[in-house]
């Protein structure tokens, strides 16, 4: 009995935890975020990254670094468990496997490209666009939660829907991104540094 009146209990305060935005309040949280993206030229930053597989019991867990720099330069630069890299750079991408390098044209791609988009959208935080998302916000004590569903459907074939995570700043900490098959990939990001000089060489093949 303890333990059932314990559960629900902590059902309860899971609940009460995640609340719908107001309309008001999604409209200053818009605001606030918008703002902060326009003054951003570079990010860099630690993250933790989480591959949910539901055949597995635990998380895939890798760490690393990202650089960002405007318009649309985009590293991903993995150093544990093992050393790999992803560069999204002039609508290509190119992949380090540990000295083993590839690219891909993801300009020909239209679901490349519109991945590339949302990802140099999410890492700086301005991704609200009612025309291709359907969008939900909620409040987590200091921090706001933010659903984004696409509304195309032969983007949602490959993406289920982006979970933002901002910080009471209006900065991105963290980024879900969720397969059809409930599947998602879960990064943390810590360190933020923005607007720190970064050269051309950090973005080079």
């Amino acid at each position: 009995m303890h333990k059932i009146l314990f559960l629900l209990f902590f059902i309860s305060i899971s609940v009460i935890a995640q609340k719908e935005m107001t309309p008001t309040e999604a409209v200053a949280l818009k605001t606030k975020v918008k703002t902060r993206a326009e003054a951003i030229s570079t990010v860099m930053s630690e993250f933790t990254q989480y591959k949910h597989l539901d055949f597995l019991s635990d998380d895939i867990v890798s760490q690393g670094k990202l650089a960002f720099k405007v318009p649309n330069l985009v590293k991903w630069e993995y150093t544990e468990p093992f050393a790999y890299s992803v560069l999204f750079k002039n609508e290509t991408l190119f992949i380090n496997d540990d000295g083993n390098k590839s690219n891909m044209d993801v300009g020909s791609n239209k679901i490349f490209k519109q991945l590339n988009q949302l990802i140099t959208a999410s890492i700086r935080g301005d991704m609200f666009d009612d025309n291709e998302f359907n969008i939900k916000y909620f409040k987590i004590n200091d921090s706001s939660l933010v659903y984004f569903l696409p509304k195309d459907e032969q983007f949602s074939k490959f993406i289920k829907a982006f979970h933002l995570t901002f910080n009471a700043n209006g900065d991105v900490i963290e980024v879900k991104m969720i397969e059809p098959s409930d599947d998602y990939t879960h990064i943390k990001f810590t360190d933020r540094v923005v607007n720190k000089t970064l050269s051309d060489a950090v973005f080079t093949e």
